[in-house]
C-alpha cells in the first residue's frame, strides 16, 4: 500500500548506528542526491523511496548536513531535506599562525574549500566592508567555539566571524582599549605578540603586555623575536640570530617601531583581555630563563637584561639549541 511505502523504515546501516550524516552540497539536483544516497546505501528499498518522492513532487533537495536516523521513513527523509532542517556544526577556532592555516582548518568542517576561504580573506575590495584588510583581517577571527550550518558559503563565513568579533568588543572591552591608547584591532596585535612570546605560563602575560606599552609609548622598537620568526616564514625556528635581524619586513619589530601591521596569530580571548588588563610596571626588557622554566627574566635596564641574556644564551649552547 501507499502507506506502508511512505511510512515504513527505509533506512539501511549497520547494527551499532543509530544514524548517519548525509552531507548534500550546494546546487545539487534530486538525480544527484539519489545517486549518493544509492552509493551510501541509505536505503533498504531505494525503489520504494522513488515512488514516495514522485507522490510528494519532491524535485528540489535543499543543500546541507542531514542526520538520518534508522527508524527514518521516505516520508521523514523527504520532510527534513525539503524543510531544509539540517544538524549544526560546532566549529572550533583556535589560535592559528596564518590565513592557510584558518581557511584549511575551516574547510575540514565546513562546504566551501580552502581556495575558496583563502580567496575572500585575501580580497581587500571584500574586507573593506568589515574594516579590515588582508593583512590584518587574522585578527578578525577570535578563538572560541562556534555553530555553522555545513554550506555556509565562504563570504557568509566571514561575515559571521565579523559579527562574533563586533559581539567580543563590549563596550567593557572598547573603554578598556581606549585607555590603552590602542585601538581594539591593535590590541589584538598585541596581544597575538605577547601570546607568542609566552606559550606555557599565561599567567605572564599581563606583565608581558605591561613591557610592550612602555615601549610603544617610548617609541623603543619591541625587539620582539617571533615577530622576526613570522617575518621569516619559518615557525620552526627555536632561536633568533642577528643575520635574521636583517630582513626587510614590516614584521621586524627589530628594524621597525611600533606594532607591525597584522598580528602574527589570532590570540585567544585571555590574551586580549591580559593587553587590556596591562600589568603597569617599569620593565622595559625580558628574556627567558637559563632553567628553561618557560618563564621569563624582566628588567628595567639594559646592563642587566644583558646579564639575564647571556645566562640564556649559555644554557642553549650548552643544551646545543639553534
Amino acid at each position: 500500500t501507499v502507506w506502508y511505502i511512505a511510512f515504513k523504515p527505509n533506512v539501511s546501516l549497520p547494527k551499532n548506528y543509530a544514524g548517519t550524516y548525509l552531507y548534500l552540497p550546494t546546487g545539487i539536483s534530486f538525480d544527484e542526491f539519489y545517486k549518493i544516497s544509492v552509493e551510501k546505501k541509505l536505503f533498504r528499498n531505494p525503489k520504494t523511496f522513488l515512488i514516495t518522492a514522485k507522490l510528494k513532487r519532491f524535485k528540489k533537495p535543499r543543500p546541507g548536513r542531514y542526520l538520518i536516523l534508522r527508524n527514518y521513513s521516505n516520508n521523514q527523509i523527504i520532510n527534513k531535506i525539503r524543510s531544509g532542517i539540517q544538524e549544526p556544526i560546532n566549529l572550533l577556532i583556535p589560535s592559528l599562525r596564518t590565513k592557510e592555516q584558518l581557511a584549511g582548518w575551516v574547510a575540514r568542517d565546513l562546504e566551501p574549500t580552502k581556495g575558496e576561504i583563502l580567496h575572500y580573506l585575501n580580497d581587500d575590495n571584500f574586507l573593506k566592508q568589515f574594516g579590515f584588510s588582508s593583512q590584518d583581517v587574522l585578527a578578525m577571527f577570535i578563538p572560541n567555539t562556534y555553530q555553522f550550518y555545513w554550506n555556509t558559503s565562504a563570504p557568509a563565513f566571514v561575515k559571521r566571524m565579523y559579527r562574533e568579533y563586533k559581539r567580543f568588543w563590549t563596550p567593557e572591552r572598547l573603554k578598556k582599549a581606549k585607555q590603552t591608547g590602542l585601538t581594539p584591532k591593535q590590541v589584538v596585535i598585541l596581544a597575538s605578540i605577547v601570546q607568542a612570546e609566552q606559550m606555557s605560563h599565561p599567567d605572564e602575560w599581563p606583565r608581558i603586555a605591561g613591557l610592550y606599552i612602555n615601549r610603544l609609548k617610548r617609541h623603543i622598537p619591541l625587539q620582539s623575536d617571533p615577530t622576526l620568526i613570522y617575518a621569516w616564514g619559518d615557525f620552526s625556528k627555536k632561536r633568533v640570530y642577528n643575520y635574521m635581524k636583517k630582513i626587510n619586513s614590516p614584521y621586524n619589530t627589530y628594524k621597525y617601531a611600533g606594532l607591525p601591521p597584522g598580528p602574527i596569530l589570532n590570540p585567544e580571548p585571555s590574551a586580549i583581555d591580559a593587553v587590556l588588563n596591562y600589568e603597569h610596571n617599569d620593565y622595559l626588557y625580558m628574556v627567558a630563563r637559563a632553567d628553561f622554566s618557560g618563564y621569563h627574566h624582566f628588567s628595567k635596564t639594559l646592563s642587566e637584561h644583558l646579564k639575564y641574556a647571556r645566562l640564556y644564551q649559555q644554557a642553549l649552547n650548552k643544551r646545543g639549541i639553534h
